[in-house]
């Protein structure tokens, strides 16, 4: 058995903590590392660094861990010998991390978005690509079991041609003034990094990508529906960024794509993230856990009669699909996924490319609500 160290930059924050620290090395450490293609097992060795002291130490203590250093300029870290840097910073600090971590030869492995713009993400690519160090780049949203269960349906044909994708996520995130908001403030402020386009659709560049085909060009509507909220200190602020954003994408294979992503609506669906699939043979609803599908075959035929109260239970026609097997965190199974590629050189497909794309997208798509127009996206390489 081995081990592997891995300096976690940023774990002090929701994310970092829960989803990186506690659900993914913490519990791949506490049961025994990561399985080898040999049949041998990685340890991963957790090395906390930021600039909170005191979170970092509480961190380490209640999780049983060794090696953590308050030094935001990563100059001590980075010279241990801990082999996998990780990034999960706010977007503004991370590039000038992960180019040090490259120079000092480690892998490196970060959350998204992987820059503030196309340019630099391009930059940071290209620099890993050149050093020729294993980059990777987190895209969670692909083990969700409601994606994977709709990655499955697609693999085996069952919409037949796909012409359509339409994607519902958000929630009512409250503002503050009668309510504590259970989102930090940042996220709407413009000026610190914050809004929808910028938090999500480097999401949506990789979901898409992956199960149906690459962003040809977006047409993309931001709004600030809400313009004051309260901040973590009780303080009402201006709300500068978008909250709201309407978009629609087309695709290769002439697949359109209408996303709606919000934190200013209230849900009447069966969860916070929906996607719907229609093509020629049949169709699929999926979320975070679950995915329902109606084929062809068993469509009902609804006719259109404003003046008599529908009698028919539409939900009542979709299938669920079954859960054959046991998923595991989304992000642990990513995790997984790039220790190996690491140690074993396993492919590892979603590289600092797939981060530009993201950024690529994001940026079309602010272009594309600046100029009022349709922005179309090139095909990336470096």
């Amino acid at each position: 058995m081995q081990q592997i160290g891995i300096i976690m930059n940023g774990v002090t924050g929701r994310m970092g903590t829960n989803q990186h620290l506690i659900r993914s090395i913490v519990s791949l450490r506490d049961e025994g590392g990561v399985r080898l293609p040999n049949g041998e097992y990685v340890v991963p060795r957790p090395h906390l660094v930021g600039r909170n002291e005191r979170k970092l130490q509480a961190l380490a203590d209640e999780h049983d861990i060794d090696q953590w250093t308050a030094d935001p300029d990563l100059e001590s870290c980075l010279a241990e010998d801990d082999e996998i840097y990780f990034d999960s910073q706010i977007t503004t600090r991370r590039t000038e991390a992960i180019l040090k971590a490259i120079n000092e030869g480690k892998h490196v492995y970060c959350e998204k978005p992987l820059a503030m713009d196309l340019d630099t993400a391009l930059k940071v690519a290209s620099t890993a690509k050149q050093a020729d160090t294993k980059h990777g780049i987190v895209q969670d949203k692909l083990w969700l079991p409601g994606l994977v269960k709709l990655k499955r349906l697609i693999d085996e044909d069952y919409f037949g041609e796909i012409h359509s994708v339409r994607v519902e996520f958000g929630y009512w995130v409250f503002t503050g003034h009668t309510q504590p908001a259970q989102r930090p403030s940042w996220n709407y402020r413009a000026e610190d990094g914050g809004g929808i386009i910028d938090d999500m659709f480097s999401h949506w560049s990789y979901v898409l990508e992956n199960l149906f085909g690459r962003v040809e060009s977006v047409r993309c509507l931001g709004k600030t529906h809400i313009s004051r909220r309260v901040d973590e200190q009780g303080e009402e602020y201006e709300a500068t960024a978008d909250d709201t954003a309407y978009a629609i994408m087309e695709l290769e294979d002439d697949i359109v794509a209408q996303l709606n992503s919000s934190w200013t609506v209230r849900v009447n669906r069966d969860d916070l993230l929906e996607i719907k699939v229609d093509g020629t043979e049949g169709s699929a609803v999926a979320g975070l856990r679950e995915c329902k599908t109606q084929h062809r075959a068993n469509t009902p035929k609804p006719e259109w009669n404003p003046d008599t109260p529908s009698e028919h239970d539409f939900y009542q026609d979709w299938e669920t699909v079954p859960t054959n097997k046991i998923h595991e965190n989304a992000f642990k199974q990513q995790w997984k996924k790039f220790i190996r590629h690491v140690v074993a050189d396993e492919p590892f497909p979603w590289d600092f490319l797939a981060g530009a794309k993201g950024v690529q997208l994001t940026e079309a798509s602010h272009q594309s609500w600046s100029e009022e127009r349709k922005i179309s996206l090139n095909e990336l390489s470096i």
